[in-house]
């Protein structure tokens, strides 16, 4: 219970860190106990030994002779680098680490322990060899005549690239309804100018022209009349001639 829930409050401050500008400057190995103790300090705990001697203004050195939490000075790299370890002490001379902390200029950060550290190389690494598996699945292709074959980007072709999508055509505006009115107009005006021919099998099933204007015949060399022409003065209606004057010519 305890135990486990101030193992995961430690757990969670390994990604944290803390930093005071206005001590940064005049750090030293003298006043780094002190600068760690702030009460802005995450990393540190104010029911250790360390806050009791500080309110009672008792002498530093009166810590071995306690026990429970403590805070210790462990290394010193001036200006650079501390470490400050948390040990829970049980006599003058038994003491059990709990956790380290290191200070690189002025910005406190908590040492990974072992378990973490093979954690977070696992982690890494399952996470490398599942993308390295997904990638080389991507890669796994299928095909009825061949079976399974691998395709790796650079044996693609240009016929297996992807085609560049074609832009749409812009669509035609559709026209008004006054606009429709004036062409059905129009085309019943050219129908009536223009019929269409037609062709009928009467007269022996010889085809003839239906409709427009019906050929009239046009004088030949000597007295004679062909088919398609008109006489002077005389109309369509009166191009056929009367039966005994086709005999004479």
């Amino acid at each position: 219970g305890w135990f486990d829930s101030k193992k995961i409050m430690e757990g969670q401050l390994l990604s944290k860190s803390w930093f005071d500008s206005a001590w940064i400057p005049a750090l030293n190995q003298h006043n780094v106990m002190e600068y760690f103790s702030q009460r802005s300090n995450p990393f540190y705990d104010r029911t250790c030994n360390n806050e009791v001697i500080r309110m009672q203004r008792a002498d530093p050195e009166q810590l071995v002779n306690m026990t429970g939490t403590e805070y210790l000075l462990l290394h010193v790299q001036d200006p650079i680098l501390y470490v400050i370890r948390k040990v829970h002490r049980q006599s003058p001379e038994k003491v059990t680490p709990l956790a380290d902390y290191y200070i690189l200029n002025g910005i406190v950060y908590q040492c990974p322990d072992i378990q973490s550290v093979v954690n977070s190389r696992l982690l890494s690494a399952l996470h490398l060899v599942n993308s390295a598996f997904s990638e080389a699945l991507s890669y796994s292709k299928y095909d009825p005549s061949k079976g399974y074959y691998w395709q790796f980007p650079e044996d693609k072709t240009e016929e297996d690239s992807p085609a560049v999508p074609k832009r749409p055509r812009p669509r035609a505006e559709e026209p008004s309804e006054s606009q429709r009115r004036r062409v059905d107009v129009l085309l019943n005006d050219l129908m009536k100018k223009f019929q269409p021919k037609a062709f009928s099998g009467k007269d022996g099933g010889k085809p003839q022209i239906v409709g427009g204007e019906k050929p009239t015949k046009a004088p030949l060399e000597g007295g004679g009349v062909a088919v398609g022409a008109k006489r002077p003065g005389q109309s369509v209606a009166d191009g056929k001639l009367p039966e005994a004057k086709r005999k004479r010519t």
